[in-house]
């Protein structure tokens, strides 16, 4: 027989509903946990760790029997935090090939991988099991891993829960001997089909694939031929991939209401923990996160930070976005948290032999957050000129590190630097000519040695803001020899004159 081109793995995922819910709840990792799905007064057990069920508790008891365990903690089924879960393996199952298909389970998650061909780059099938393993692990997830030539062969070995390693990895054409030991559990019977088999006496798989074809066809039909194939590990699988999504995002549903910001950190720092490790397996870095609160009433208070450069330091992240909240805190009790991030390429800094050290950029994003929450977000970052000639006509924007290279302008002579008087200060003015002769600044008198001006401007004349101003700069010296150079503004309006600016 020669040897198949097909080879897959099967990642299997048991319990999923508890796992997808524990998986960022790392408080109750070790305790018993149970997951309710249902409405009150009808609930039922869903799924289940194995800590509640050493204690008694199987699928399907309802709130009343799981009262007679205190110790074990009730969590409400969350259908989007395990389609974030989801959507999690299967990004993590990508890095290993890009067909893979989803296997749709009630209450388990499961996905084969098509391997073939990737011996070469990822190893033999046990080394890229293990890895695939590894991966899954670093996600916070308990899961069986099969590789097989056969995509059924895979699934069925991944499903069976008596063996005791995590891999299973059958040689080629030997799929037949993997299975003969299973039970029939593995094939996920009707009730009907199961309830035949064992007025039959048939248990294992290896029973099943003995029994003669074209008797099974006459009493169960074709799907008794499809069993039998499965048992003997030779059923064949049109293979339909699915197309994954690299998107960085972590949901979680709260049990109880939550005001104080405090008490979630400790979820978040979870969650930031699993967006890095993510981030990380791409060679990427958080360039922003996004915050979304669900409060009560229906409301969502959405909070964005963004530091100079991306990184992956959880403590950095922890801390610019708990000063973020405390100065924009939400108006209402959190039911749900959601974390969005935006990847980008990781920052490199490469300095001179000689050079003195940079300080670190990070730690500047953390001083100018807490800088920003006592004077406010629009006190904060850098002065960018509108397109206006109205006084004090800018805007305030973050700071930013450039992308393309610095040019560093070279200038032939030392440039005058002006300091805006904010506000501006009143000052009384001697005219002589239409043209400042002295004027009266800070209880010293100032005569003018040198006018340069008028400069008129003036603008808004469509509504209320209308304004007009006569600005000179002068250079005056005072009754004790100081020289002063300033900038004299004289309001139009208001016929009165203030100090705007000195030059130094």
């Amino acid at each position: 027989m020669t040897r198949s081109a097909e080879l897959y793995a099967c990642l299997y995922v048991r319990e999923f509903p508890a796992q997808a819910m524990l998986r960022l709840r790392q408080k109750i990792h070790n305790q018993p946990c149970v997951v309710m799905e249902g409405e009150p007064p009808l609930q039922y057990v869903c799924s289940l760790n194995s800590k509640a069920r050493t204690l008694g508790i199987v699928v399907g008891m309802t709130r009343v029997e799981i009262d007679a365990f205190p110790s074990a903690v009730l969590l409400t089924r969350s259908l989007k935090e395990e389609a974030a879960t989801k959507a999690v393996l299967l990004e993590c199952a990508g890095m290993f090939s890009p067909r893979i298909e989803d296997v749709k389970q009630d209450r388990s998650f499961l996905c084969v991988i098509d391997i073939a061909g990737t011996e070469t780059l990822l190893g033999p099938p046990n080394i890229l099991a293990q890895k695939l393993l590894t991966q899954v692990h670093a996600l916070g997830i308990r899961a069986r891993i099969a590789v097989s030539s056969n995509f059924h062969t895979a699934i069925c070995l991944a499903r069976d829960m008596s063996l005791r390693t995590a891999i299973t990895v059958v040689p080629v054409d030997n799929e037949s001997v993997a299975l003969e030991p299973l039970s029939l559990a593995v094939l996920n019977l009707s009730e009907e089909h199961a309830e035949t088999f064992s007025l039959w006496g048939i248990c294992t798989l290896g029973t099943l694939s003995e029994l003669p074809e074209k008797e099974l066809i006459a009493r169960m039909g074709q799907e008794g031929k499809r069993l039998r194939q499965l048992a003997q590990g030779v059923l064949p699988h049109l293979f339909v991939p699915v197309e994954t999504v690299f998107a960085l995002e972590e949901r979680m549903e709260l049990d109880s209401p939550v005001e104080q910001l405090d008490s979630l950190l400790f979820a978040m720092s979870v969650m930031l923990e699993q967006l890095i490790l993510r981030a990380t397996n791409h060679v990427l870095a958080l360039a922003s996160v996004t915050v979304t609160f669900s409060l009560e009433g229906g409301a969502l208070h959405t909070r964005t930070v963004r530091p100079a450069l991306p990184t992956n330091d959880k403590q950095i992240w922890i801390r610019l976005i708990h000063l973020d909240l405390e100065a924009h805190p939400p108006q209402a009790a959190i039911l749900s948290l959601m974390l969005i991030a935006e990847s980008g390429k990781t920052s490199k800094t490469q300095l001179g032999l000689f050079s003195p050290q940079l300080p670190e950029s990070m730690r500047l994003d953390v001083t100018l957050a807490r800088i920003r929450a006592i004077v406010g977000d629009d006190c904060v970052g850098r002065a960018v000129l509108q397109d206006s000639n109205r006084p004090d006509g800018f805007r305030i924007e973050p700071f930013s590190v450039p992308s393309g290279p610095i040019v560093e302008a070279i200038l032939d002579q030392t440039p005058t630097a002006m300091r805006q008087l904010r506000p501006a200060e009143a000052t009384t003015v001697i005219l002589k000519g239409q043209k400042p002769d002295a004027f009266f600044f800070r209880q010293k008198r100032y005569v003018v040695e040198h006018a340069y001006g008028p400069w008129l401007t003036g603008g808004d004349w469509w509504n209320s803001t209308l304004w007009g101003l006569e600005q000179w700069d002068v250079v005056a010296r005072g009754n004790d020899g100081a020289a002063l150079c300033c900038c004299l503004v004289r309001d139009l309006m208001r016929n009165s004159w203030r100090m705007a600016a000195l030059y130094d």
